[in-house]
């Protein structure tokens, strides 16, 4: 991973971490769908862009505890994940945009959206000044049945890896 994307990564999570304390307990992550080559943006897009817009237009606020933010490759959602007996969650709220961008996409395509590749579903995070931590949670073709349980499983689980990694690594400097 090239060092000037890290540093822009780390301070664009370090710019939405500034704009609410996190509450002990929660943990800032990236959540992204990148397209896997190409591009996915509002100008190549409009079709796909329309639904996610409409679907954000539509949350009440008091469903903004997360940033939308729009990349060549893909949005990106920031959001913070509660710390439960269960584990990390993500809001429902979040897993709803997620599974609407997604479908978007799809949809987007088969009404004219040029560009046609796969998406993938990432986590990501600084684990601290240096390290960055990432993980594919899964993969859609425009043609594949897009399932909202699928997601909040497999996203839920990659949270739980990260989190993981992040106790695992907080213990060794203990040590």
């Amino acid at each position: 991973m090239d060092n000037a994307w890290r540093k822009t990564f780390r301070d664009r999570m370090h710019h939405f971490e500034a704009r609410r304390s996190a509450r002990p307990g929660e943990l800032s992550v990236s959540i992204k769908v990148r397209v896997a080559s190409g591009c996915f943006h509002r100008e190549h897009s409009p079709l796909a862009y329309a639904l996610i817009d409409r679907h954000l237009e539509a949350l009440s606020p008091s469903d903004a505890e997360f940033s939308f933010e729009e990349h060549e490759s893909g949005p990106e959602i920031l959001a913070y994940l509660a710390l439960t007996t269960a584990g990390l969650t993500v809001a429902k709220s979040v897993i709803d945009l997620v599974t609407a961008i997604i479908k978007a996409r799809s949809e987007g395509i088969k009404k004219g959206d040029k560009p046609a590749e796969p998406v993938e579903l990432i986590v990501r995070r600084m684990q601290d000044a240096d390290e960055f931590l990432e993980e594919i949670v899964v993969r859609y073709g425009r043609d594949d049945r897009i399932d909202p349980k699928v997601i909040d499983e497999r996203l839920n689980e990659a949270l739980r890896k990260l989190a993981q990694k992040k106790n695992t690594r907080a213990k060794k400097t203990k040590s």
